[in-house]
């Protein structure tokens, strides 16, 4: 299995080239919390802003330097690291020898610093955000200034009335899809790649997610060619926006469904495949299994990694917010800066590569 090329939604629109992450300092995000501390428990959750450095390493610096457990230490999500970030972080305020959680703002080391601190009742836990602010700096662009800006405001948008693919970004399959390559072993029972995640469970996940990825995105690619990413089918697995619940659209209410899809008070989704994905009936169900025939994939060894691949659905479609784009002159060399938010588990190169027409 290799990873599908994805074609863009803006495609009539012409994109600007560029360059990203020329500097950490070009990438800038900044993470949307789901709830704020508030004031008062056991766990201190600080405020870091990071540039150079994994999410790994980030807690691990930050376990270290507080002298607590590396698995105390809570994060909402991993943060990339060619990039200048900010996140709340937790740690166990109870272990430490201080009653004043100001004590804990300031540099870690070089590339980590704490900028604020409070205190809340519970460890941060994977998912507890709401989304990410960017700032994104494209330099060498492949046209003047001024046209630059121009094609990047038509593209948002388009975006900011159709939405956004919600593809997974290039960088979930590994180089050269070596990361789903081994997804695709793992799952198949295959020794050699057995062998080399041996019991390091992080990889062995984020492979088998990979695979579950790229499911995803050839179902959402075929919609897209399609039209259909908005129109829904009799069957189709919907998601309400307001409280995120999913349900199979009935026949009858096929409709009535499709008339909220377009009000925005539904979203379609496409498959994480797993025991408790909740799957799509009827003609919805026909065209995702004929996605997974021609994949030549057998999506019943899902059923071998219950653990790792309990599954889920994924919107089709995210809106993304507070769209701008704007020049700047650094260097001495004209610069478009974006700047623009996106729901947790959504990916700012998808929506960079519909600018850029390249991958970013």
């Amino acid at each position: 299995m290799n990873v599908s090329p994805r074609p863009y939604l803006s495609a009539k629109l012409a994109g600007i080239g560029g360059e990203i992450k020329s500097r950490p300092e070009d990438f800038e995000v900044e993470e949307i919390p789901l709830y704020e501390p508030c004031g008062e428990g056991h766990h201190a959750y600080l405020w870091v802003e990071k540039s150079g450095v994994t999410g790994n390493q980030l807690v691990s610096d930050i376990a270290r330097h507080f002298g607590v457990a590396k698995r105390d230490v809570g994060a909402a999500g991993i943060k990339d690291k060619h990039a200048l970030t900010r996140q709340w972080i937790s740690i166990p305020f109870y272990e430490l020898e201080t009653d004043d959680p100001s004590t804990l703002i300031g540099p870690i080391n070089p590339r980590i610093n704490v900028l604020d601190a409070q205190l809340h009742r519970n460890k941060l836990r994977t998912g507890h955000l709401a989304g990410n602010r960017f700032r994104v700096v494209l330099r060498d662009l492949a046209l003047p200034g001024a046209e630059a800006l121009a094609r990047a405001e038509a593209i948002l948008a388009a975006l900011g009335a159709q939405g956004l693919p919600n593809y997974y970004g290039e960088q979930r399959f590994g180089i050269d899809g070596q990361t789903l390559a081994l997804g695709v072993g793992l799952l198949r029972g295959e020794k050699d790649a057995r062998d080399r995640v041996k019991r390091d469970r992080f990889i062995k996940r984020l492979a088998i997610s990979a695979v579950q990825s790229e499911l995803f995105n050839r179902v959402l690619i075929a919609r897209l060619k399609q039209g259909m990413l908005a129109t829904a089918m009799d069957g189709d697995v919907a998601q309400k926006t307001d409280t995120n619940g999913v349900f199979a659209i009935p026949t009858d209410e096929l409709d009535a469904c499709q008339q909220r899809l377009e009000r925005g008070e539904l979203v379609l989704t496409g498959p994480m495949l797993g025991a408790k994905m909740i799957t799509p009936e009827r003609d919805a169900k026909a065209f995702e299994d004929g996605i997974f025939a021609e994949s030549g994939f057998d999506i019943g060894l899902f059923d071998t990694q219950k653990q790792l691949a309990s599954g889920t659905r994924r919107p089709l479609l995210v809106n993304p917010g507070d769209l701008s784009a704007s020049l700047e002159t650094q260097d001495e060399q004209e610069v478009l800066v974006l700047q623009f938010s996106l729901p947790s588990g959504s990916y700012a190169t998808v929506l960079l590569r519909e600018i850029m027409k390249s991958d970013a």
